[in-house]
């Protein structure tokens, strides 16, 4: 592009465009052509508290998963865009939201690819899972532990029958979406000596690989590689 088109296209634009990008990134954590960048990559971040049906506390850094689930639904049903990458750094959150986006992700017929950053922990290890292919910092962690809640919990065999249940939901997804077989990722989840004060287990970057939980060891870089090779497998077969 010319510095002239450059200049005629800087003067063509709104004026209230910047706030409106400001207003993406706040709102979604998505930037839609930056600078007059296009690409037919879509990215997409899950940081902080998966919010679900209850509304967490405004000083909480939280991804909002009616904000999410349109997104994918729009990178689905847009021909433009060829390929979702998904950068995490979630403590975890709220299960049934979490499973939720996992499912959508896990389901998008263009490829997918995932990084974790910083930390992938309880229910962002499906939302990490469920791309076609992941990524995990050599730095990074990711916690695996069972089922629990805070607050009033009904002391009755139905609860524990529940908790079982969405327990199970997770643990399929995992093995489902990774090279971790159940029985692994329930020995993981339930351990008791890998944690000062908790029960699970706290795995890094090469651990988390090693266990088949995630693919591969490696930053931004190595996961725009693989999701591009992944989209020009796509259209040779195409």
């Amino acid at each position: 592009m010319s510095k002239e088109v450059r200049e005629k296209n800087n003067e063509e634009k709104k004026p209230d465009e910047t706030s409106e990008v400001k207003q993406s990134i706040d709102s979604f954590g998505t930037i839609n052509n930056a600078f007059d960048f296009e690409s037919e990559i879509q990215y997409l971040t899950i940081i902080g508290s998966i919010e679900g049906h209850s509304v967490l506390p405004p000083q909480n850094k939280t991804t909002k998963y009616e904000n999410i689930i349109p997104q994918l639904v729009a990178i689905e049903e847009n021909k433009n865009i060829k390929g979702l990458l998904t950068i995490l750094n979630t403590v975890g959150g709220d299960v049934e939201a979490g499973l939720a986006i996992a499912e959508l992700i896990a389901t998008i017929s263009k490829p997918t690819v995932s990084l974790v950053l910083g930390g992938g922990h309880s229910i962002g290890i499906p939302l990490a899972t469920a791309s076609d292919y992941s990524f995990i910092a050599e730095s990074a962690t990711m916690t695996m532990h069972p089922i629990r809640m805070t607050g009033l919990v009904i002391g009755a065999q139905q609860t524990y029958e529940y908790f079982r249940r969405m327990q199970e939901r997770v643990v399929d997804f995992i093995a489902r979406t990774s090279n971790a077989d159940k029985e692994t990722v329930i020995k993981y989840m339930n351990a008791t000596g890998n944690m000062a004060n908790d029960v699970g287990t706290i795995l890094y970057g090469k651990e988390a690989m090693e266990i088949g939980l995630i693919d591969e060891v490696g930053g931004l870089r190595e996961a725009l590689n693989k999701l591009k090779g992944l989209i020009k497998e796509r259209e040779e077969e195409s």
